[in-house]
């Protein structure tokens, strides 16, 4: 796992960027896990479904299809995340997707860090679930 003892410290005292910068890493672990699951491709294959996966816009998205799903403690850490006052912004990225994002991100990381691994994955379970219902529908 990792350094960071979840009984001797409470996740919900890190600044919400930083959660966002251990969640960002955690999302796309998961995202690229997935990809394997579904069996061998080229590196640049799996690094292009990758990014359709953990670009800012589609973790915006992500966010829409589990908000509903969200117990009021994960609201609060995504709306933490969502809130924080980030420097930097993409470019050619919208702000509020952005933002959206950094709050996918943060609740992530919150989940990974309190251990709550198994709710992690149901929820990325439900966003990927929700993009294929998307994709059959259209």
């Amino acid at each position: 796992m990792t350094g960071f003892d979840p009984q001797g410290e409470d996740p919900r005292l890190l600044s919400p960027l930083a959660l966002a910068f251990l969640g960002d890493g955690v999302y796309e672990l998961l995202a690229r896990e997935h990809l394997l699951s579904q069996g061998n491709a080229p590196v640049g294959r799996l690094h292009s479904r990758t990014v359709e996966l953990v670009s800012a816009g589609a973790q915006s998205a992500a966010y829409e299809r589990i908000a509903p799903l969200l117990t009021p403690e994960e609201a609060a850490i995504y709306r933490r995340g969502r809130n924080a006052n980030s420097t930097r912004c993409p470019k050619h990225t919208d702000p509020a997707v952005y933002r959206r994002a950094t709050g996918m991100e943060a609740l992530f990381g919150w989940l990974y860090l309190s251990g709550r691994v198994e709710r992690m994955n149901q929820l990325f379970r439900s966003i990927l679930e929700s993009r294929e219902e998307e994709r059959e529908e259209a």
